[in-house]
């Protein structure tokens, strides 16, 4: 069997990223015109018994084409102009939802010579150092290439893992980088989360909407807005799971053994994981099952874990299990590779 390079990854995540958006933009396409098609459905059942019989099979199929000539394009628009702007600035988006505050040479010189270091030897570029006012010891990476970057690392973590180790885990984040995991990781989650924010959105408008109007008002309006609501409810959660087929459990390994290879230290990052495993926890991310497969290990705290949700996910986890990464390592360290 051939043995799969870092260029192997790069190309592989590249492809996989381009997939992502297409299949994304499809499956939505897809998805609000079946909801268009529910709404048709439901607005002629509910006209009045005398004119029932002159609705036909054709005449929601041709009401719901003429509502898609309109609904289609904007949300077309929409979905990609949500691409393209979380594209490039997504990462932002990531930082703020965690409220992640940037370390630089001021406030936290050993941390930002540490990741200055670990890129040095990875050959990369340096990233921009965030961290995150939580005591989970976590980490992750985010942006769309490696010239726009970062590492973000739990206040926890930083606290709590010796220099070795922490050299380990952010070589470990260098490595998610330099493979462009970060790209495919950051199309994933907005594509996600554009479903989810949208149908927040159109909900609450819908409920307000429905608490404001007449009798003989906007009735229609409120129901496609409603239904269309709950369509993007469901295709977010649904859309979830599928999209994580692209994300291989291999970049972990790949990236563990990167990191060894970086740090010349396969025990630093042993170490490093049997006290993640532990404590990895993080409140900003415990609702936000999307960004899980982010983190160096699972942030979200057990109840979250043990959803339907979150159990239909890890029928397609993106993170092998701590122990599998820690044998791994171990037969690195054992064999000096």
């Amino acid at each position: 069997m051939a043995k799969i390079t870092t260029y192997d990854f790069i190309d592989s995540n590249t492809k996989k990223t381009i997939w992502l958006m297409v299949l994304f933009f499809i499956s939505l396409i897809v998805f609000v015109y079946l909801g268009i098609l529910c709404v048709s459905i439901l607005r002629l059942e509910n006209v009045p018994k005398e004119y029932s019989q002159i609705y036909t099979q054709s005449s929601v199929v041709a009401l719901t084409n003429q509502t898609a000539m309109y609904v289609l394009p904007i949300v077309s628009a929409v979905a990609i102009l949500w691409i393209l702007i979380s594209y490039y600035s997504g990462h932002q988006f990531i930082l703020s939802t965690v409220k992640a505050v940037e370390l630089n040479k001021q406030n936290a010189p050993e941390i930002v010579k540490i990741v200055e270091d670990i890129a040095i030897a990875a050959g990369l570029p340096m990233p921009k150092v965030y961290s995150i006012n939580d005591t989970g010891i976590n980490a992750f990476a985010t942006g769309q290439d490696p010239e726009h970057s970062c590492v973000v690392l739990t206040k926890g973590i930083i606290n709590g893992l010796e220099k070795g180790e922490l050299e380990g885990v952010i070589a470990h984040e260098m490595a998610h980088i330099g493979n462009r995991d970060i790209k495919l990781m950051l199309v994933m989650v907005v594509c996600i989360s554009f479903a989810t924010i949208i149908a927040e959105m159109l909900l609450r408008i819908s409920l307000t909407a429905r608490a404001n109007k007449s009798k003989n008002s906007a009735g229609a309006i409120q129901m496609f807005l409603f239904v269309f609501a709950i369509s993007l409810y469901v295709y977010g959660y649904l859309l979830a799971p599928l999209i994580k087929f692209a994300v291989s459990r291999t970049r972990e390994f790949q990236a563990d053994a990167t990191a060894a290879l970086i740090t010349r230290n396969p025990q630093g990052l042993i170490s490093a994981l049997e006290k993640i495993s532990g404590n990895s926890i993080v409140k900003n991310l415990s609702d936000k099952q999307t960004m899980s497969p982010m983190c160096i290990a699972n942030p979200l705290i057990k109840s979250k874990q043990n959803t339907f949700f979150s159990k239909i996910s890890g029928l397609f986890a993106t993170h092998p299990p701590i122990e599998e990464r820690i044998k791994a390592l171990k037969i690195m360290d054992r064999y000096g590779q």
